[in-house]
């Protein structure tokens, strides 16, 4: 199994944090965002300074600029596809697009589907939704499935945002999330074409959970228990439209200040503005496995459920098979080991060089520990 939970970092100290992963998808929500050709291939290069074994998959962030002759450009280029954010609902959004971006865009849509290029969709509407029982993810499935039934051979994910971190110097960059019931039955009802992307702390979080911590926060915000569950059901039905999100966020970054007179005592600034996601990225593959377990104690799914297959399929085989990237069996097997150790979920990880503590969610919780076998 290799599975797609990388972490990469814009500026700053050169460190990359790659858990095994080869492709993955970037999102163009820099500052400036990335609407150009050159634009990514040139943030595509000094990604690849920094880590060359990773597969980058560029985007452009759908924007006034971008037209078909671009989309030409990139398909030409190699550039994956497009990221549509509504304007001012997420980080680095307020160049984004309007209500009526599927009439706006309609060309550039229509080229996309020429050169089979993937829409990456963040579902969800500018304002405040129609009602409070309508969450923003809701407020925007109509508009899914009018883009489905006008452009129906065109590659979408309904995901949310990949987000810069606590200051522009990190991003993180991942595929994204589903995260109602609601979602999930809109990709159902659209085609083979339409698929929609689930990360681990959705799998366990709650909204009065994710409000009460601020390691926790994160968007789309969780719901109540019955939309968790729905997720749940959605991850062990075995159906390929669904696949594994991880969200790597820096929302809970401590910047941490070694003071010069005394050198082995570290002193901490913690950053309270918090962003809309947060790091799960060393301990994803256990945080979906420990969701599952709970659900199973819940009674929500059966023991019998959760199988290899299925956790293959979701963990790794749908998102390839979608993005249409070469099986990475034909390489060799990439096999994970899940094991007992009494291994928990530390308070906070460094990077290598010290100068990053990053805060972690769920801490001193029992998890499995995880061995690679190549």
């Amino acid at each position: 199994m290799e599975l797609v939970v990388p972490h990469i970092r814009k500026g700053g100290v050169d460190t990359v944090f790659v858990m095994a992963c080869r492709p993955l998808n970037i999102s163009p929500n820099l500052q400036p965002p990335i609407t150009s050709v050159a634009q990514a291939l040139e943030y595509q290069s000094r990604l690849r300074s920094i880590e060359p074994r990773v597969h980058y998959l560029m985007s452009l962030y759908l924007h006034p600029s971008v037209t078909p002759e671009v989309i030409a450009e990139a398909a030409a280029a190699g550039v994956t596809g497009v990221k549509m954010y509504p304007q001012g609902v997420t980080t680095n959004s307020e160049s984004g697009v309007a209500a009526d971006f599927v009439e706006a865009y309609s060309l550039v849509f229509a080229a996309m589907e020429q050169y089979d290029l993937v829409l990456n969709l963040h579902g969800e509407v500018p304002g405040s939704p129609p009602s409070d029982n309508i969450s923003l993810e809701e407020a925007f499935l109509p508009e899914l499935k009018r883009l489905h039934e006008k452009f129906p051979r065109l590659r979408c994910i309904l995901e949310a945002n990949r987000f810069p971190s606590l200051t522009a110097q990190y991003y993180t960059d991942t595929l994204q999330h589903c995260s109602t019931a609601a979602a999930l039955d809109a990709v159902r009802a659209c085609g083979p074409s339409v698929a929609g992307t689930i990360t681990a702390h959705h799998l366990y979080l709650t909204r009065d959970i994710s409000q009460a911590d601020p390691l926790a926060f994160c968007k789309p915000i969780p719901q109540t228990p019955l939309h968790r569950d729905a997720l749940i059901k959605a991850v062990c039905s075995g159906d390929p439209k669904f696949f594994f999100a991880c969200c790597v966020d820096l929302a809970c970054l401590l910047v941490v200040v070694t003071a010069r007179h005394i050198p082995w005592r570290p002193r901490r600034k913690v950053v309270n503005q918090c962003q809309r996601a947060f790091f799960t990225q060393p301990f994803a593959t256990q945080l979906v496995i420990l969701a599952l377990q709970e659900a199973i104690e819940r009674g929500v799914i059966e023991e019998h459920e959760v199988t290899q297959e299925r956790l293959e399929q979701f963990l790794s085989r749908s998102g390839r098979r979608f993005y249409k990237l070469p099986d990475p069996a034909a390489k060799g097997p990439h096999k994970i080991v899940l094991e007992r150790k009494g291994e928990t979920i530390p308070t906070s990880i460094r990077s290598a060089d010290g100068t990053l503590e990053i805060g972690l969610s769920r801490p001193t919780v029992p998890i499995f520990s995880l061995r690679w076998l190549s």
